[in-house]
């Protein structure tokens, strides 16, 4: 519960990008979680993924909502600084889709085998090009298992592009992307405005996956264990708050305002309502689109989850097997401190009484 040790610590500067799966942060800001565990926070809305680490790595954001692909790189120094950073509360899992131009459907490309011919036809200067939000991250991964299935050679027969998540629309509008891997809601958006369409979501491409992670600094943690507690406590709390289908419509006109994602609510809804727009007069079926808690299982930082993401991520040839091992998994999800957390704030929670493990 609140303490001089959390609320001493005023705001906490936590950064965010304008996604659907950002929800656990926004809800828990606007619906008063975090001033229920003590804290004030200040939510910042980022640019991009780059730009949310390079704040997290000098201080300028606490905690971040992040790529669960972007422990890894931070941690290696893969394009920045190396930085000790670590999660102990998976946000969410889920919640991508690709998404293929208008273009694309127009000149026939009406499935995978078609995907490949016309990747193949326009090999050389003219190469297809893909959008990515992330070098290193599972929708790089997931776009890649995708054309592979498909028979396109990633690394040959298309361009793979980094775009920030939100100006993958503006970009496929403008034709200078063929098609797209993010997060909603920047697929509903093309497939409602009749700019693309959605071939495969990641709950079926990757089932059960690690999307999203609250990323911060070890250094910051060992200064601020109490405020960090109530923090992973606070957004476990929202992550709940979240995955009730009974706040689904209502989270969808919060999410919606001009601070958050600033689109409208019947663009967002679609898939937080579990009811998928793909495009060209589609409805795909979605109930698990979105899972932000499945009653906690899913925001525990196992050492398997870890494990998976980073086996894809090596598979995928996004990381060198040399620079990574065993003990890098469970360093990086810190299954400890989020048990730790829940049992210093939420009585009824296994063994309470376990100490804070040292970070």
């Amino acid at each position: 519960m609140p303490s001089s040790a959390v609320s001493s610590l005023r705001p906490l500067r936590v950064g965010f990008i304008a996604l659907t799966d950002a929800a656990p942060l926004i809800v828990a800001q606007e619906q008063g979680f975090f001033l229920r565990y003590g804290l004030q926070v200040a939510l910042s809305r980022e640019v991009g993924w780059a730009t949310m680490r390079d704040k997290i790595i000098y201080g300028e954001l606490h905690a971040a909502h992040a790529l669960a692909g972007m422990l890894w790189s931070t941690h290696l120094g893969l394009g920045s600084v190396p930085c000790e950073v670590f999660t102990a509360l998976v946000l969410n899992l889920h919640g991508n889709a690709i998404t293929l131009s208008r273009t694309l459907w127009d000149a026939g490309v009406r499935d995978t085998a078609a995907l490949r011919d016309e990747a193949r036809r326009r090999r050389g200067e003219r190469r297809m090009t893909f959008g990515v939000v992330y070098p290193f991250s599972l929708h790089h991964v997931m776009l890649r298992l995708w054309l592979r299935e498909a028979g396109v050679d990633p690394d040959h027969d298309v361009r793979i592009v980094v775009v920030p998540p939100a100006q993958m629309f503006r970009n496929l509008v403008a034709g200078t992307i063929d098609g797209y891997c993010v997060g909603e809601p920047w697929n509903t958006l093309a497939a409602r405005e009749g700019a693309g369409w959605c071939p495969a979501t990641s709950p079926g491409l990757m089932p059960g996956h690690v999307e999203k992670v609250l990323m911060v600094r070890a250094d910051f943690v060992r200064q601020h264990v109490a405020a960090h507690a109530a923090l992973v406590a606070a957004v476990t709390a929202a992550c709940a708050w979240c995955d009730e289908p009974a706040n689904r419509e209502e989270l969808a006109r919060l999410l919606s305002r001009p601070e958050y994602l600033n689109l409208p609510a019947k663009v967002i809804a679609p898939s937080l309502l579990g009811k998928f727009d793909t495009g060209l007069g589609v409805i795909r079926d979605a109930p698990d689109f979105h899972v932000f808690h499945r009653g906690g299982e899913a925001n525990v930082p196992t050492a398997d989850k870890a494990l998976s993401v980073q086996r894809d991520l090596v598979e995928a040839g996004l990381l060198a097997p040399s620079l990574v091992d065993a003990t890098l998994p469970r360093r990086l999800f810190r299954e400890d401190l989020h048990q730790a957390a829940l049992r210093s704030h939420f009585p009824t929670h296994p063994n309470h009484t376990y100490a804070t493990p040292a970070v």
